[in-house]
This record gives structure tokens, C-alpha cells and sequence, in this order.
């Protein structure tokens, strides 16, 4: 620390930093100063410097220099996919504490790798996960705490879009980020599911991937972002996966970027209860982001609704919010030395699951995971 403040390293000066975490972090000016930044494109390290920086920010376009730096507490890994496991073991090994954006990997040895190297470290460890944080997701989460679903034996992950293929960044490479929307959306969406339920020991995992609208081009009108590049668009367009836990219980995940279907659920779950149910309603067909729970109640069946105003998180209008509490729980951790809410073991199961999906469609055979 210096000056009394965290002093933090950003690695990727892309999007979902611009977004998400360097503006949230500059609201907890009180925690935390951004000292270095390191991008392989060494305008974009420059401006976010400019931007968001202390007057003597170091840029870098090779984050193992920016790692020798020993003033530096935290580093924030906001890289393609395929690099969140070196930028995060080589940081660990420098001594730094890390948060690394969504998935923790693309493979789970990778993501292994990263768990193995934050164990010998004794730094702290966090995933990107924000969609825990919105009021909604926390309101849930109590109530699952709390028993008031009863046992959760099934329940549904859901991201899909009908038409909002990002068309920015490297999201249709698949060399770098190792999938498409799976990958991307359906991590949140499977994040959000598995901490209601509380079950981190799946069995197994059938799944399907695939590969439709992507290379079309009539596919790509109507997309929110604009049309996409069927020349270049790698990766899937939709994937779906069962999932069967230890204890009995099933999770059906669903994730697109397009699909044509006429409702759009992003980031939300479906918990199916012995004592309730309850859903998270967000998406492109949800102006309003809700949570309705449904029960049996004095002999007839009701519905709870609680709403409050949604939109897309971070793009065309986003507030950030869950990002600046996700921000802040986290410097909190470190500061306090108390435990990141979004535990790295947690979001190892997701990698694995996620991983089992595309594995299940190459070989057209369940997938039987071992712990």
C-alpha cells in the first residue's frame, strides 16, 4: 500500500474494463489508486493511463515487466480469455493478490493451474462474477439461504439473446477466447444458479453446441450491435447442457448470442423448489429486471413479484452498479482479510461444467466429471 491505498494493476485495457472495472474503481478513490496499465496495444494502456491513472501511471505492453514492480498489491486480469492463466499465475507468483474477469479459464487445466499457483501464493483470489451483486440476485440468494425454497432439486440457467451478438473485441475468436456465448453469457447465468443452489459437486454433463446462424449473413439482421462478420465469426451461436449433480439435482443450462426465439433471458435462473419456486426475469425481453416467487398459499397458487428498472449491464446505458459493489467487496477482502464473495473454488465447478458442454457435443457421449 501507498498512501494509505491499494495500488492497483490493470491488464487489458479493452471493453469490459472501460466498462466495468476501471470506472468502478475510480468511485473508490478512498481504497484504491490505478498505478499501471499494460495492454498489448499500447495506445489503448496510454489513454486508459490518461483516463484513469495516477499523474505518474506506468504503461506497459508486457504484463511480466509491470509484475516486478513490487508497489503494486492487486492485479486486475481483463484479457481475452485464453490469457486470464499465465497473466494470473506469473501475477500470483510476483505476490499479488488477483481478480481475473469471467470464466476463471477456458479449460479447466488452466483453470487448475491458476488454483494451484493462488494456494502457494496466500494472496487473495476473485472471479468477475458482478451479477451477484444486483439487489435482485442478493434478495434470492437470502431467501435460498434461509430455506425458503426448500430443497432445490431443479432449476434452469438462462442466457440467450435473440439477436445480440457482440460484434466488438475478440468475442468471435475462437483461438483466443475458446467459445462463444457458453462461455461468455452462460457463465453467469450457471454462476447465478449453482450459489442459490448451493451444490458445487456435478457428475455429469450432456451437452449440444451449435454452429447455425453464425456464418450466415442474413443471420445478422435485426442484431442489437449491428451486423456481425460471417467471415470471421468462429465460435458457436448457441449451446445448451444437463447437468447432474451428487445429490440428484438437475440444472439445464441454455446460452446464445441469436437464436430465434421470441423471449430473450440473460443472466437469469428458474429454481424449482420443495417449498417454492422462484425466477430471475432479466434480458432483452425484460425492460424491467423482476424476481417472482411461486408457491402453494392457503389453497391456491400464488405469485411474488419484486421489480425494479433494468437495462444491459455496462453497454447502451448500463448503470455499472453491480460492478462498483463487486469492486468494492473486494478491496474490502483485501483490506479487511476477510473472504472475496465470489470464491475461486466456485468458480472452478463453472469452468468445468462449461468446459464438459463443449466436450459432450465433440464426442456426441455424457461427460463424467471427477473432483
Amino acid at each position: 500500500m501507498k498512501n494509505g491505498k491499494l495500488q492497483i494493476g490493470i491488464v487489458g485495457c479493452g471493453g469490459i474494463a472501460n466498462n466495468k472495472h476501471m470506472p468502478s474503481l475510480k468511485k473508490l478513490a478512498d481504497k484504491c489508486e490505478m498505478v499501471a496499465f499494460c495492454d498489448t496495444i499500447e495506445e489503448r494502456a496510454v489513454k486508459a493511463a490518461g483516463e484513469y491513472g495516477t499523474e505518474d501511471a506506468k504503461v506497459y505492453t508486457d504484463y511480466l515487466e509491470m509484475y516486478k514492480d513490487e508497489t503494486i498489491d492487486i492485479i486486475h486480469v481483463l484479457t481475452p480469455n485464453v490469457v486470464h492463466c499465465p497473466a494470473t499465475v506469473a501475477a500470483f507468483e510476483a505476490g499479488k493478490h488477483v481478480l481475473c474477469e469471467k470464466p476463471m479459464a477456458h479449460t479447466s487445466e488452466d483453470a487448475r493451474k491458476m488454483m494451484d499457483a493462488w494456494k502457494k501464493s496466500g494472496k487473495k483470489f476473485t472471479i468477475g462474477y458482478q451479477n451477484r451483486f444486483r439487489e435482485e440476485i442478493q434478495s434470492l440468494h437470502t431467501a435460498c439461504e434461509n430455506d425458503e425454497l426448500g430443497d432445490i432439486y431443479y432449476a434452469k440457467a438462462h442466457a440467450v439473446r435473440r439477436r445480440a451478438v457482440p460484434t466488438w473485441g475478440v468475442f468471435p475468436n475462437k483461438a483466443l477466447q475458446g467459445g462463444g456465448p457458453l462461455i461468455d453469457i452462460g457463465t453467469h447465468a450457471l454462476d447465478i444458479t449453482l450459489w442459490m443452489m448451493d451444490n458445487y459437486k456435478p457428475v455429469s454433463v450432456t451437452g449440444s453446441v451449435f454452429y447455425k446462424l453464425g456464418s450466415l449473413a442474413q443471420a445478422t439482421e435485426g442484431n442489437m450491435f449491428g451486423p456481425w462478420d460471417p467471415e470471421t465469426y468462429e465460435v458457436e451461436d448457441s449451446a445448451f447442457g444437463m447437468i447432474k449433480m451428487e445429490n440428484g439435482a438437475a440444472i439445464y443450462l441454455e446460452a446464445a448470442w441469436a437464436l430465434n426465439v421470441s423471449e430473450s433471458k440473460e443472466a437469469s435462473t428458474t429454481l424449482c423448489g420443495t417449498k417454492a419456486g422462484a425466477e430471475v426475469l432479466s434480458g432483452m425481453s425484460y425492460p424491467i429486471d423482476q424476481l417472482v416467487y411461486n408457491r402453494g398459499h392457503h389453497g391456491v397458487l400464488t405469485e411474488e413479484k419484486i421489480s425494479k428498472a433494468g437495462n444491459i449491464a455496462y453497454f447502451e446505458g448500463g448503470t455499472g452498479e453491480p460492478g462498483y459493489m463487486e469492486a468494492k467487496q473486494w478491496l474490502d477482502a483485501i483490506l479487511n482479510d476477510t473472504d472475496a464473495l465470489v470464491k475461486p473454488e466456485q468458480a472452478f465447478v463453472v469452468t468445468q461444467i462449461l468446459e464438459a458442454i463443449y466436450e459432450s457435443n465433440r464426442t456426441g457421449k455424457e461427460v463424467f466429471l471427477s473432483r
